[in-house]
């Protein structure tokens, strides 16, 4: 039986970043195990058979952290990289609406408009008290008129839950607030104000997509420290052992696991009740990314925008990007192709029929001016995510601080997307340093901050 230090269930960011970390404190007595056939996790790219390259979903680099920052410049090069300003829209109405949509309210028809300034009128005034769950907090913070026309509708569409169903500890800087001076200024002066959000603006590999930075961040932490393909069946965690899918047992003295907890609780022995039960309350949504490969360019309107937000249902999906805007390497040939990457959310109270969803996703985008016709379509590339987003539900942060605790005592410490169940810490920054600061606090007695404060 091969025995190490430290075994790393799962070669994306998160367990990606503690491997480099393990590496830069000179320590080589650890393996990562991933069952994919290469590293990234759900940060990988693929290649489809026309040549346009694909992402699992919309994913931007934009960092919180220096290290985060050196780290992928070391791994790819200061040259790698291109750098985009964000143009992040809606389609509302008929009309491309610059996001945040609160602060851009001009475009919309003037009897919408006169609805959602008066609801943030009305809610400017208070007296609702403390929010009990996200629906609550949207009708606080942003009344009703916005609520109705945007907020619910188009969380429901990316959560897959509806909002009375989840908490809003999460929010942080992931929502933009309003500002009821700013969002009357820019309706009577007619301003556009997008500048809002951590990601104005962000990085993205000029090749390979977002996988590209992932596999040359495992190709530093080095291939003698990487079992592909090794898909874990079995965490005993008296015997400090791991089973691997075709019988190999690995022996460890600390386990960092990025598998969804419920999935690791599913393998892990002896059974833990306590855990089992709260890990079965952790909800999620799945994701269904539809890319679609385009004949000729990108139209005017389409031109410089990199992602758009869908809260109408006249579309399955929540949100597009123009993927080909990222990079020309997206497309086998930047002259004659284009493309666009979309993200449908499902979960038992949003089914989704994949039989038609490429075809609903085709008809979507003609619907709300994406295209104007499927005689553009060169390509179409499908995939579904089981495990798309860990919903922030009402009972995950007390779900949360009976599993964590339980895990960690048997010497295992969950972390990651799924690993920690935490939306708000979640971006590939977060992951990254979550993985660093585990390794930091179980080699150097350090406290982890990322997973408790999101700093």
């Amino acid at each position: 039986m091969e025995r190490r230090r430290l075994v790393i269930i799962g070669a994306g960011p998160t367990g990606l970043g503690a491997a480099w970390r393990l590496r830069e404190l000179g320590e080589r007595d650890f393996v990562v195990l991933d069952a994919a056939p290469e590293p990234g996790g759900l940060a990988r790219s693929f290649r489809d058979e026309r040549g346009f390259t694909w992402d699992l979903g919309g994913h931007v680099l934009f960092s919180h952290y220096p290290y985060f920052d050196a780290a992928l410049r070391a791994a790819v090069g200061d040259d790698g990289w291109y750098h985009h300003q964000r143009e992040a829209w809606a389609r509302m109405y008929g009309a491309w609406v610059p996001y945040p949509v609160q602060n851009n309210l001009r475009h919309l028809p003037r009897e919408v408009l006169l609805k959602c300034v008066l609801g943030l009128v009305r809610a400017s005034r208070g007296g609702a008290g403390r929010p009990e769950n996200f629906a609550q907090w949207i009708d606080a913070t942003f009344g009703a008129g916005l609520a109705e026309v945007f907020m619910r509708p188009y969380n429901f569409k990316v959560w897959a839950y509806p909002p009375e169903s989840m908490g809003w500890s999460w929010i942080g800087e992931r929502v933009a607030v309003t500002e009821l001076e700013r969002v009357l200024t820019n309706v009577l002066l007619e301003k556009d104000d997008v500048s809002w959000g951590p990601n104005n603006t962000f990085q993205f590999p000029k090749e390979g997509g977002t996988g590209g930075v992932w596999r040359a961040v495992a190709k530093r932490v080095g291939p003698e420290h990487l079992r592909l393909g090794a898909r874990v069946s079995a965490v005993d965690t008296q015997r400090r052992v791991v089973t691997l899918s075709d019988g190999e047992e690995l022996r460890y003295d600390a386990l960092i696991s990025t598998m969804p907890i419920d999935r690791l609780l599913s393998v892990m022995e002896p059974r833990d009740e306590l855990a089992r039960t709260a890990a079965s309350r952790l909800v999620h949504s799945s994701t269904h990314v539809v890319g679609l490969g385009l004949q000729g360019n990108a139209p005017p309107s389409l031109a410089t925008k990199c992602w758009m937000y869908f809260p109408e249902g006249n579309t399955p999906f929540y949100r597009a990007t123009v993927f080909s805007n990222y990079s020309p390497a997206h497309v086998p040939d930047p002259k004659r192709y284009w493309s666009l990457m979309t993200e449908t959310s499902e979960s038992p109270q949003k089914p989704v029929l994949a039989a038609r969803l490429v075809e609903d996703t085709i008809q979507g985008a003609i619907a709300s001016g994406l295209i104007e016709s499927r005689a553009q379509v060169a390509s179409v590339w499908a995939h579904r995510m089981e495990y798309g987003y860990p919903t922030p539900s009402l009972e995950r942060d007390a779900h949360l601080a009976r599993v964590m605790p339980a895990l960690e005592e048997k010497n295992v410490f969950s972390r990651g997307r799924f690993g920690a169940w935490k939306y708000e810490v979640s971006n590939q920054d977060h992951s990254f340093m979550q993985g660093v600061e585990v390794v930091n606090r179980l080699l150097l007695q350090e406290r982890e901050t990322t997973l408790v404060s999101g700093r």
